[in-house]
């Protein structure tokens, strides 16, 4: 397992990087929502060269000086960076030992932090500056769906993550209350149904803000969900984050005996949540490996969900009613997340002598969403 992308360098190239950065997990976190907002904006693109999608006109004040407020934002994130930044520099053991936890957490320098705010007022000063009309006008720009997508993005990113993390402080709900700031601030311990529904309760809200179509809005997000799942998904795997299977120790079938045994059953060697037992010989953070092979059920949903993408970007040309592309994708993500939690550990709730998952539950009611918009949408094709 790889805590960071350095790690595998070394693994890879015979490297002798000694700190693992950037965090393997949360760097293909972020290249899953950049193919999300790659993928969406050429369809977008698509649906407005089709007529289906229209521009919004905002208008705006030009060579007016800078408010308040700007500079007050500018100040916030200018001073997170910097004291992070600093706190890196001057702590870098530390940091670089468990850096998600450096980052989430509320450590940094505060004299980095008034530094960097200061910078940050100082440029938007200039910025403002060298803009300066003597009679500031308004104008009217014509903003296409397609070039607002940076703005999709970061709505999908800040409202994803909160939802990936309360799910998940759900789901352990005890141990949460165990260890409120340990478990809120931790690097590890996200839902991805959590993200996948308030990330796209914020897409919608924004999209409904800025008129742009809803449905339209699902079907051209539908298959970056699905690619974006699967490379989060691959994360899992590399960094070994604790969200595998169960006990495998059930001989390979015959069938796959093609496969390398790891993908059958495996033990997560240098996983970063440290579960298991210490491996012979090994120094650093990360020595540890399960004590018996589990089923790799990230590798396999990665596997599933990607395939599933091609699958969906090859249909999505070829359905013109609004709604049923996105209605696919939620059957097949509701269909793939259901079977694979039968082999994966996860925190089940009960029912008398029903039990179940959250992710169960989740994938039931997607997947019958799904079903009812496949005929509910069948022959709405004016439908937006």
């Amino acid at each position: 397992m790889y805590a960071g992308f350095t790690d595998l360098l070394n693994d890879l190239f015979g490297t002798h990087f000694t700190y693992s950065f950037p965090p393997m997990f949360g760097l293909l976190v972020a290249t899953s929502f950049l193919l999300a907002a790659w993928t969406m904006a050429m369809e977008l693109k698509r649906k407005e060269s089709l007529g289906l999608l229209h521009p919004v006109i905002r208008t705006m004040t030009v060579g007016k000086p800078a408010g308040m407020d700007e500079y007050f934002w500018n100040a916030v994130f200018g001073f997170i960076l910097g004291s992070k930044i600093f706190y890196a520099i001057f702590n870098s053991e530390e940091f670089f030992t468990d850096p998600q936890a450096a980052l989430l957490s509320l450590k940094g320098s505060l004299a980095g932090g008034i530094i960097w705010a200061a910078v940050a007022i100082g440029w938007k000063y200039y910025e403002s500056k060298k803009q300066l009309l003597k009679e500031p006008k308004v104008v009217e720009l014509k903003v296409y769906p397609h070039q607002m997508v940076s703005e999709i993005t970061m709505a999908a990113a800040v409202g994803g993550l909160l939802g990936a993390k309360v799910f998940h402080l759900l789901e352990y709900w005890n141990d949460f209350m165990a260890d409120p700031a340990g478990m809120f601030f931790s690097g590890s311990g996200l839902t991805m149904y959590g993200g996948l529904i308030v990330g796209g309760a914020t897409v919608l809200w924004y999209g409904k803000k800025n008129n742009i179509a809803p449905l339209h809005l699902c079907d051209a997000t539908a298959p970056g969900l699905m690619l974006a799942y699967g490379t989060g998904r691959l994360g899992c795997q590399l960094a070994g984050d604790g969200d595998w299977g169960i006990v495998n120790t059930s001989p390979k079938p015959s069938l796959l005996s093609w496969i390398p045994d790891w993908m059958w059953s495996y033990t997560y060697p240098n996983n970063v949540v440290g579960e298991g037992i210490p491996i012979e010989g090994c120094v650093g953070n990360h020595c540890n490996e399960l004590a018996q092979g589990v089923y790799p059920t990230p590798l396999y949903e990665s596997m599933m969900c990607i395939s599933l993408f091609f699958l969906l970007w090859a249909m999505r040309k070829k359905i013109s009613t609004p709604g049923r592309l996105f209605s696919w994708y939620l059957l097949f993500n509701g269909i793939e997340r259901f079977l694979i939690e039968h082999i994966r550990v996860n925190s089940q709730y009960h029912i008398g002598n029903l039990g179940f998952t959250q992710a169960q539950l989740i994938s039931l009611l997607l997947a019958l969403v799904g079903v009812l918009g496949l005929f509910y949408f069948r022959d709405k094709k004016q439908l937006a």
